[in-house]
């Protein structure tokens, strides 16, 4: 089913109906969009449980991971022991292109003088060029990870017409977690070090329990979000 502008309306009405159960408004999001839906995942401190949502739902389900080039190794390794535990078999790696990181980050530092410029480059650009056939994208945010996400809803109509499903938006850190550990699902082994919310390896650093689960991403900076969930 392709959906315009016009259709977003009837999308979100059907979505909203069933938005209490995760594993039903996935199944139904697919049902209604089919190739035109796909997970967004970083397979970070959080990301199991939505993923085993959808691996219930359909292990079939496109699953786009951005690798940025700049992941901590227990991320990599993290990536390729969940999907196999969960059985998926949809899972894409993205990321930017050796060429144009050769001519933007040659040095691989740009991180350090200017972090947007290199999320932009590692980040922003690589999931617009592939998500551009998905008109809907599932992701793992939160209310509770940071006031910058604090009245998100679970259907979101975004600016530029995309739709982005939030199944997660209203759970609490603690619910996760023993939701987690009911399915027995393995944690990202950084978590154990206090790594909350884990992006790429020079961006992040472990929070204290006085912190919300973002504030080791972009420490010291004036800066909360790596622009993928900003529309336009």
């Amino acid at each position: 089913m392709d959906i315009s502008s016009s259709d977003n309306a009837a999308v979100i009405a059907q979505l909203n109906a069933v938005q209490d159960d995760p594993v039903r408004l996935l199944r139904k999001a697919h049902e209604l969009l089919g190739n035109k839906l796909a997970v967004m995942s970083s397979f970070g401190a959080e990301s199991a449980l939505l993923l085993a949502f959808v691996a219930e739902a359909d292990p079939n389900m496109k699953v786009l991971f951005l690798n940025t080039g700049k992941h901590f190794p227990q991320t990599l390794a993290y990536r390729r022991e969940l999907a196999d535990v969960l059985g998926l078999t949809n899972v894409e790696d993205i990321g930017p292109s050796h060429e144009r990181v050769s001519d933007r980050d040659p040095t691989g530092e740009l991180w350090a003088f200017d972090p947007d410029a290199c999320c932009k480059l590692r980040k922003v650009e690589p999931l617009n060029l592939a998500s551009l056939p998905y008109e809907v994208l599932v992701t793992g945010r939160k209310r509770g990870q940071a006031v910058t996400r604090a009245s998100m809803t679970i259907v979101e109509e975004r600016a530029d017409g995309q739709l982005r499903i939030n199944p997660l938006a209203f759970w609490q850190a603690q619910d996760i977690q023993a939701e987690m550990q009911r399915r027995h699902l393995p944690p990202h082994p950084l978590v154990a070090e206090g790594y909350l919310s884990i992006g790429c390896a020079p961006c992040t650093r472990p929070v204290d329990g006085q912190e919300d689960a973002r504030s080791g991403r972009w420490s010291g900076l004036n800066k909360t979000e790596c622009g993928i969930h900003i529309a336009g």
